[in-house]
């Protein structure tokens, strides 16, 4: 069973978190963006989810993390949640 471990920020809008991927490109910080602006609890903790199996999370977000590229920043992601700009940290 594959597991990852990824970092998301969690908005409202897709603007918003467009506005937030270009301030990423620009070299910001995702875990303080994530403390700043994530509306998920995994905000405090600068948008780290920890490690997940494949199949946990929501598909959209589950094949950000496990078909996207490493270290980057994808998105923004649309889930029932919002909108997700996710950084997949690893896989295994």
């Amino acid at each position: 069973m594959s597991k990852a471990c990824a970092l998301h920020i969690l908005v409202k809008t897709r603007e918003e978190a467009e506005k937030l991927k270009q301030q990423l490109a620009k070299g910001a910080d995702f875990g303080k963006l994530a403390k700043q602006h994530s509306q998920c609890p995994s905000g405090k903790k600068g948008g780290d989810l920890g490690e997940f199996r494949k199949g946990q999370m929501v598909k959209a977000f589950d094949d950000a993390v496990f078909k996207g590229p490493l270290l980057e920043v994808q998105g923004p992601v649309k889930t029932q949640f919002g909108f997700h700009l996710i950084k997949t940290l690893y896989r295994s």
